[in-house]
């Protein structure tokens, strides 16, 4: 009985390192491809790389794969091209894929929606996009708290924010409320005012629920604004 017990110890041991091996692979720095064909077109592929897809700012099409994983090789025909537009929802992109496209200036929408590995350090490195970045969705990412949340502030052109179905945030309506502080002009959708209010005896309990996990993610989440 013990021998076998051992047996599954290691076998979920291998499994969870092939999926961490998998996530890292996707999200390798593109340094060669840069070199090559420069910025844009890295972050094209890096994009198209991860099941994603995107728009670039002269372009009304979106690129992106088929339903076999393949796809048209024609954007290396627009190297000076930037990309407006990216949607890698449900994919595996974390904080370090990042590097990929953090040259696009332009970048005006981004979706992430669903993405298991999207946490509080992709959100503070999303900093680099505050003067383009207009919409945003990070609905039913699992891993985002409130301190990556408050992470967002810095992203002052955001007109649109959906936070639906955040499983790691406790007190969604307070969220709504700090992020329409934060962001004024923003239009945050998915956290509705009643929502999260029964799960605490007072409101004094819920702002201090909701503080607490603002500075427990502070310091983690200012180092990485910095990078």
């Amino acid at each position: 009985m013990n021998q076998r017990f051992y047996d599954v110890e290691v076998f979920w041991r291998w499994s969870r390192w092939l999926k961490s091996r998998r996530v890292q692979r996707k999200n390798a720095y593109f340094g060669f491809t840069q070199k090559k064909f420069g910025v844009n077109i890295a972050a094209a592929y890096y994009v198209l790389h991860l099941g994603g897809s995107f728009r670039f700012t002269d372009q009304s099409e979106w690129v992106h794969a088929n339903s076999r994983g393949k796809f048209s090789y024609n954007f290396l025909n627009t190297p000076d091209s930037t990309i407006e537009e990216v949607d890698l929802s449900r994919t595996l992109i974390n904080h370090n894929g990042l590097d990929n496209i953090v040259s696009q200036k332009t970048l005006r929408s981004l979706s992430v929606q669903g993405c298991p590995n999207v946490d509080d350090w992709f959100l503070a490195r999303l900093h680099v996009f505050g003067e383009s970045l207009q919409e945003l969705d990070v609905s039913h990412c699992p891993r985002i708290t409130v301190g990556g949340l408050v992470a967002l502030q810095h992203l002052r052109k955001l007109r649109r924010l959906d936070v639906s179905s955040l499983v790691g945030v406790s007190s969604p309506s307070l969220v709504r409320i700090l992020l329409e502080e934060m962001l004024p002009l923003c239009e945050v959708t998915g956290a509705e005012y009643d929502q999260g209010f029964v799960q605490h005896d007072s409101m004094g309990q819920l702002k201090e629920d909701t503080v607490t996990a603002t500075k427990a993610h502070t310091d983690s989440v200012s180092a990485a604004q910095r990078r």
